[in-house]
């Protein structure tokens, strides 16, 4: 059997996907800025997925902006709008935990004269309002907080955290990562005072090289490219026509049915977290209840170094994860687990199983199985 647990990493594409990406590259293969039938043929693609994805976030579709994934999300979403409002202010607050995508944008802003502050997380993950609260100033510009952590998958207090800032200051501008939430939740930027959002299509089964980022109508952000004003002049470049048509299919997919899929998920999640639970020093990292999103058990396996176990594991077809898929070329402990007050051991010996899907309660147990069977002989292995 083959279980792949690291589909937080990326997906299995759905077959709708596949054939919207395939058809956009050999029928409908036109430069959608050109003024044939091919072209026009392509921006009705465009235009489609567009609707699709303002339509799951209930969003305008010129809120919507195509871009090539989540990085590029977060990027233009922190960098884009401390540029563009930063006569109001230089002072921008996120949290301990973000992924490298925002917290490398931050430490680049901080070379520009911003001021960053950095919200520390309680065990579980989650930042304190009242912290939030106190950390407010007259020239902060923006706040930033994941929807969902990549590593635990701690769920954020986004309404609160929203509240919060319209009590203090409704001029600040609130950006939430939801590139693990979007697709788990039904997410209503507008109800929940969300400006901006980041979303990456491979995470929901569709394909690598596309996501978008929503922008409320009210928010002042700036371009990080320049070019021929594709996409009303905020990311210029000849449209990734497949990307968007692959998106625009995995998104109507995800969202059909959407309560029944979020509830596998979750029972995915507890199955394995209660196998877990069974055997010995064995830890969960996080909470184990709801407060997680329904995807991913992060958990740390004493006596035996993360990156053997996963090894061991590949070879017997269970694929998970030993940390973050987008900063596995950085050797380090994870920041995330640091923040979370984590010790040495635990930060050495642990696993992300993340689901998606395709996932089925067989493959749990035949992961649990797996674990069973590998753990006993690796620990000995490590104690000679």
């Amino acid at each position: 059997m083959e279980a792949y647990f690291d589909n937080s990493a990326t997906t299995q594409v759905f077959d709708c996907a596949k054939e919207a990406v395939l058809r956009a590259m050999t029928v409908d293969y036109g430069n959608a800025a050109a003024r044939h039938m091919k072209g026009v043929e392509a921006e009705r693609i465009i235009k489609e997925a567009r609707k699709e994805i303002a339509n799951s976030l209930k969003a305008q579709e010129k809120e919507i902006l195509f871009t090539s994934g989540g990085t590029e999300s977060n990027n233009m979403a922190v960098i884009g709008t401390a540029f563009a409002n930063q006569r109001a202010g230089k002072h921008i607050i996120t949290s301990s935990i973000e992924h490298p995508s925002v917290y490398n944008a931050m430490a680049f802003l901080e070379k520009q004269g911003f001021e960053v502050t950095y919200l520390p997380v309680d065990a579980c993950g989650h930042i304190s309002i009242g912290e939030l609260e106190a950390a407010v100033r007259e020239d902060t510009v923006l706040v930033s907080i994941m929807y969902v952590n990549n590593e635990i998958g701690a769920v954020e207090p986004v309404e609160e955290i929203s509240a919060c800032l319209r009590q203090k200051n409704p001029g600040i501008l609130f950006h939430a990562d939801a590139v693990q939430a979007y697709g788990k939740y039904e997410i209503r930027p507008k109800r929940q005072g969300i400006d901006l959002l980041s979303v990456s299509g491979h995470k929901i089964h569709g394909p690598k090289g596309v996501g978008f980022l929503y922008i409320n109508e009210r928010v002042k952000i700036l371009p990080l490219l320049y070019g021929g004003g594709q996409q009303k002049g905020m990311r210029p470049g000849t449209e990734n026509v497949p990307g968007c048509a692959g998106l625009g299919a995995a998104v109507k997919e995800i969202y059909t049915d959407h309560g029944a899929r979020a509830e596998a998920l979750y029972a995915l999640r507890e199955r394995l977290i209660a196998g877990l639970k069974q055997m010995e020093g064995v830890t969960v990292n996080g909470c184990e209840d709801r407060r997680n999103a329904p995807q991913i058990v992060s958990a740390a396996f004493k006596g035996v170094r993360s990156e053997v176990l996963l090894h061991a594991l590949e070879e017997k077809g269970v694929y998970v994860s030993s940390g973050s898929a987008c900063s596995s070329n950085h050797p380090g402990h994870s920041g995330t687990l640091k923040a979370i007050g984590a010790g040495r051991e635990i930060l050495d010996s642990t696993l992300r199983f993340s689901f998606g899907a395709f996932n089925t309660e067989a493959e749990v147990d035949y992961a649990l199985w797996a674990l069973r069977e590998l753990l006993p002989v690796l620990r000995r292995y490590r104690a000679k």
